[in-house]
């Protein structure tokens, strides 16, 4: 039988992950499966996978051929690298002890370039969310200013309008005052005396 290392297919519409299967090459892909060597979920960025390294190498070595999606993720994890070293182990080109170191090495190395690119990531999400945050504030400066200007072209154009209008106030006219005549006691009776004269 044709071994193959495939992926199967779960979740809903839209958010797919995997489980990294060892099955037949006639089985369909949702169908039987021989083992389940691992997890592929390509939704997290980076990609997040779940491995069993033994039994992965193990079929591996045993000649099961990845679908080219499995390849990539195997040799990701180093699972070809290690095939690698044990075959040069096996030439006599230099011990399993110092495979091992290589493949420590190596691991090690990935590490870093793993951990340098998710910081890189993470410092252009923060620049670009620092641009964002900066181009909302710069929209909202000109709304308000512009709010501002519309609110004082407003309260030009009413001031006028709503200036009350001053009347004349009309002063009524001016009559004299008649002052009351003050007789004096010693002007009287000769007043009197001149306005009667006796009659002849």
């Amino acid at each position: 039988m044709a071994t193959k290392i495939r992926l199967q297919r779960h979740g809903r519409k839209g958010y797919a992950f995997y489980s990294i299967v060892i099955a037949d090459s006639r089985a369909p892909r949702d169908g039987k499966f021989t083992e389940k060597i691992g997890t592929y979920n390509p939704n997290t960025n980076p990609a997040t996978v779940d491995l069993n390294f033994d039994s992965a190498l193990n079929w591996v070595l045993k000649g099961a051929q990845p679908t080219d999606t499995v390849r990539n993720i195997l040799s990701r994890e180093g699972v070809y690298m290690k095939k690698h070293l044990l075959g040069g182990v096996a030439k006599g080109a230099f011990g399993e002890a110092e495979a091992e170191v290589k493949f420590e090495a190596w691991k090690k190395n990935k590490q870093t370039g793993l951990e340098s690119l998710k910081a890189k990531q993470e410092e252009a999400r923060k620049e670009e969310a620092k641009a964002r945050l900066h181009a909302e504030k710069k929209v909202n400066e000109a709304k308000a200013k512009a709010l501002a200007e519309k609110k004082a072209a407003e309260t030009a154009t009413e001031a006028p309008a709503e200036a009350p209008i001053e009347e004349p106030v009309e002063t009524p006219a001016e009559t004299p005052v008649e002052e009351p005549v003050t007789e004096t006691p010693d002007e009287a009776p000769t007043e009197k005396a001149a306005t009667e004269t006796p009659a002849e």
